[in-house]
């Protein structure tokens, strides 16, 4: 019998917005309903409730999070995302206080919210465990190279085992994907798989936010909160960053390794859970051990079994297969046909490092579809920061019809002003490009970017980069 699909409501002033997201969620298989105003949404949960819901913060009448609280008391399990274009600790602390599922700031990359969507619906059970991989995922995963196929054949080893992995490799390298295919092949595969990078998530949240807090635990604590150790119990975690995790809070970790059982913020009564963690870090966290910066007992308890995910100059053979995806995924994305590459276009993309990495790959094919003027991509059409041989006047030429392009698509689907949008993708590019130069050291990347290192932190958090 065929899956149902995930019903996913929006609630947004944004009308721009909300047409965005229903074209996205559409897209991927999702039936959906929108509303300008909180109130409009209530009146509609009388008669139907849907697997996940949408809520922007700030709009006429009922905020987000006042909806929140009013849904915390009358629907309790149901699963809701909070996106601002305002994001700040104030507005982060009242949505993990009020029960968000997650906390998504403006801008952000459509399929992360897509994504998002459909781990709220698993956890919600709105969804059978088994769904079908979004496209990019899988596409992602695909490799001939032989460091891919030492990934594959680690996850098959791991087939039927349920244990501590830890996943190291660059940004932009799918450390979640390779956690996700492990909780696939595992017995927990009926089970929740839930998702935390702990870098995005402010220190003075993380606590509450994985081990739950009881009512009145603290100031604003109006309702008991369950952590993402109960989400995933019987399942995997799965903890991203892990090396940013702080000392305070790795020792809490530690105990929950080793005895299976932890305390809700405020809470007095030990909670048993069988979790199966998975971690992942782009640090090397034996450098960070004898820096004294990791703790070392839980380096070990981590490291029982590591899966290394390859950069994308370690399987450049992979390029041609990925670009061949994400081309036709970008395609269907811009509402066009999708393009090829030629022999010499080909090459040139091979044999550049893409210090991006997959991630990288995957904007550059929604790049060239925009720019590239035929139905095949040349050498000539490859800009200079991809590889490209173009003089530094060709060069400007492609920046501003990229530029152009891109500003006409924005005008075309959003009244926000366009610097308001630019600056973030600007600036998320360039950060991705240090990050990947320094091999993820963030002191080395903040100083190539001019910034100093609680700059760059605090960029990379509003930004939601790894």
């Amino acid at each position: 019998m065929p899956s149902r699909s995930i019903n996913a409501w929006i609630v947004d002033d944004d009308q721009s917005l909300r047409w965005v997201l229903e074209k996205a969620l559409k897209q991927a298989e999702m039936e959906t309903r929108s509303f300008e105003r909180a109130e409009h949404l209530l009146e509609a949960l009388g008669e139907a409730v849907p697997d996940v819901l949408i809520t922007d913060v700030r709009m006429p009448g009922m905020s987000g999070i006042a909806l929140l609280d009013r849904l915390r008391g009358n629907y309790p399990d149901l699963p809701v995302i909070v996106i601002t274009a305002h994001s700040d600790l104030e507005n982060a602390v009242a949505a993990y206080k009020g029960g968000a599922f997650e906390y998504l700031p403006k801008p952000f990359d459509i399929d992360e919210a897509v994504d998002l969507v459909r781990k709220a619906a698993r956890l919600n059970g709105g969804t059978p465990q088994d769904v079908e991989a979004p496209a990019g995922e899988m596409a992602s995963m695909i490799g001939q190279a032989p460091a891919m196929q030492e990934v594959f054949r680690s996850i098959g080893r791991l087939a039927g085992s349920s244990m501590t992995v830890l996943i190291t490799g660059e940004s932009g390298t799918g450390k979640e994907l390779v956690a996700r295919a492990l909780h696939d092949h595992s017995p927990r595969a009926n089970k929740p798989f839930v998702a935390l990078n702990t870098s995005a998530i402010a220190s003075e949240l993380l606590e509450s936010e994985l081990f739950g807090h009881e009512k009145g635990a603290f100031t604003g604590a109006d309702s008991r909160r369950i952590g993402r150790f109960e989400q995933a119990d019987g399942g995997t975690l799965f903890l991203d960053e892990i090396g940013d995790m702080s000392p305070e809070l790795q020792t809490r970790l530690l105990r929950v390794l080793a005895e299976s059982e932890f305390y809700r913020v405020g809470g007095q009564a030990a909670i048993k859970v069988d979790v199966r963690v998975i971690a992942a870090t782009n640090q090397d966290l034996a450098r960070a051990v004898k820096e004294s910066r990791f703790r070392e007992d839980l380096y070990h308890r981590l490291n029982v079994i590591r899966i290394n995910t390859p950069p994308l100059r370690q399987r450049q053979e992979d390029i041609p297969q990925l670009f061949q995806h994400y081309l036709a995924e970008a395609a269907q994305e811009f509402g066009s046909s999708p393009k090829s590459l030629d022999a010499e276009a080909m090459e040139t993309l091979q044999t550049f490092k893409w210090p991006g990495n997959v991630r990288q790959l995957v904007n550059a094919t929604r790049r060239l579809t925009v720019t590239a003027p035929g139905s095949v991509i040349s050498a000539q059409d490859i800009p200079g920061d991809l590889g490209g041989s173009e003089s530094s006047q060709q060069a400007a030429k492609e920046w501003t019809r990229v530029l152009a392009a891109w500003a006409e698509r924005q005008l075309r689907n959003s009244e926000e002003p366009l610097l308001d949008k630019a600056i973030p993708e600007f600036e998320k590019t360039l950060i991705e490009i240090a990050m990947a130069r320094t091999n993820g050291h963030r002191q080395e990347a903040a100083k190539l970017l001019g910034w100093g290192r609680n700059t760059l932190a605090r960029k990379m958090k509003a930004l939601h980069l790894d």
